[in-house]
């Protein structure tokens, strides 16, 4: 089974900056769509952004469309999640997990699988 271990986060200012990592360990991520999700406190997780298996396709929920870029190196067997212009509403806790494809990481999160760790980011002054 996939396992993928995320590194980054912490705690930013509103307008900071944040870099996710997501790296896959003993497999390669090169068949993998990777979505990134996120659960705040009291609230269902929900679909951040999702990249194709090539890297080809990429999607981004609404919330993070402009702020938000997710990349992969399949070199490096990873992917990222650059976060600019934070805000306080994006403070949750961010998980990567791995599926064939992404139609499912905005309506069906479970559908993924290999779930990292989880990594928080706090938004805050």
């Amino acid at each position: 089974q996939l396992q993928l271990v995320q590194s980054g986060g912490g705690l930013v200012q509103p307008g900071g900056s944040l870099r996710l990592s997501c790296a896959a360990s003993g497999f390669t991520l090169d068949y993998s769509a990777i979505g990134w999700f996120r659960q705040a406190p009291g609230k269902e997780r929900e679909g951040v952004s999702c990249i194709s298996s090539s890297g080809g396709s990429t999607n981004y929920a609404d919330s993070v469309k402009g702020r938000f870029t997710i990349s992969r190196d399949n070199a490096k067997n990873t992917v990222y999640l650059q976060m600019n212009s934070l805000k306080p509403e994006d403070t949750a806790v961010y998980y990567c997990a791995g599926n064939s494809d992404c139609s499912g990481y905005m309506g069906a999160p479970f559908s993924f699988g290999s779930w990292g760790q989880g990594t928080q980011v706090i938004v805050s002054s």
